[in-house]
């Protein structure tokens, strides 16, 4: 006679599996990488080739003859890291400095705690401030958009983000209507037609990505939603306070890395939150940071810093637990 044995709850099937949902994010970033190829043209596929190619082989070289395991790089979280790090950063961008990065981001942000599943900060930042911090000239000279149809051999000029324009602008004592009428206006914005970093100027194309990671279940909607809310909320509070020194609320949701880091870096299953509750905590949190940071710090942009910031207090976010099935609440 056969003895059926019934595990302890929670009892869940799925057909989700870690390399199903890595590669779900990589095509969930295809628009934007087709904007970024379009807008920025060769120097965009340099950057993610090159920063994909280093990862994939710093993951590789570290697992195979530092941990001593079997790589596993075809799982799609080292493919993710290079292309977010080609995200979060120029297209003009050295490719040795882009190595450093790549080295940085898998070797120190993600081996060095023991691979996927064990670092407690997104990988891709890691790397993306390190080489913020130490390469900041080469890190924030913006090569200006040019579709590649229309001016194919044409060298890149560089440019402020409309961020840096409105943050440099208001400090030097311009209006905000002046301020405003040297940046792009919000359909170039949302397509992508205005310097930054290679992944993140076409806020349409990152929505679409995420609404496609919502729709596959691959992330849930309480960081998005959490993380979006704060930030449309607390800029709108500072805008209708005083509308000739904030922003309004829109500016801030279509600009910078907002969007990359409201879809796919804040959502980093790794690094976020176990619980609904400690979510919606964890994306208030990074929204009212990234807006501090974009008000009133040095930098023009704060998202990077922000989730960074945030990822550190997972672990007493993580102590918010339901309670179990059947426990008794004593009086």
């Amino acid at each position: 006679m056969s003895l059926l044995v019934v595990s302890g709850s929670p009892h869940v099937h799925g057909d989700l599996t870690t390399k199903k949902i890595m590669w779900g994010v990589v095509y969930a970033m295809i628009p934007a990488l087709l904007v970024s190829f379009y807008f920025f043209g060769m120097g965009a596929v340099k950057v993610v080739l090159v920063s994909v190619v280093a990862s994939l082989f710093f993951e590789w070289v570290i697992t195979k003859y530092l941990l001593k395991q079997k790589p596993q790089i075809t799982d799609g979280s080292a493919l993710i890291t290079g292309i977010l790090l080609a995200f979060n950063v120029p297209s003009n961008l050295p490719v040795w400095i882009i190595i450093v990065g790549a080295l940085v981001a898998i070797g120190i942000g993600k081996m060095s705690f023991g691979g996927l599943g064990k670092n407690p900060f997104n990988p891709a930042l890691v790397g993306r401030v390190f080489l913020l911090i130490s390469f900041p000239v080469q890190m924030t000279s913006w090569p200006t958009p040019i579709p590649m149809f229309k001016a194919p051999m044409l060298d890149a000029i560089t440019g402020p983000t409309p961020l840096g324009v409105v943050k440099e602008g208001l400090r030097n004592g311009e209006s905000m209507e002046s301020v405003m009428s040297q940046v792009p206006d919000y359909v170039n914005l949302l397509l992508g037609y205005n310097a930054g970093s290679l992944g993140e100027v076409s806020a349409l194309a990152l929505l679409l990505g995420g609404l496609y990671m919502l729709f596959r279940k691959i992330i849930t909607w309480h960081v998005p939603m959490s993380y979006m809310a704060t930030v449309l909320i607390f800029s709108g509070i500072l805008w209708l306070v005083d509308p000739n020194a904030y922003v309004n609320p829109l500016f801030h949701l279509v600009t910078g890395g907002m969007m990359l880091g409201i879809f796919y870096m804040a959502t980093d299953m790794v690094t976020s939150p176990m619980t609904p509750v400690g979510q919606i905590i964890f994306g208030v949190g990074v929204g009212l940071l990234t807006i501090i940071i974009r008000v009133w710090a040095a930098y023009p942009e704060g998202v990077s810093f922000a989730i960074l910031i945030m990822n550190a207090a997972v672990p007493l976010l993580n102590k918010i637990k339901p309670k179990r099935f059947g426990e008794v609440v004593k009086a």
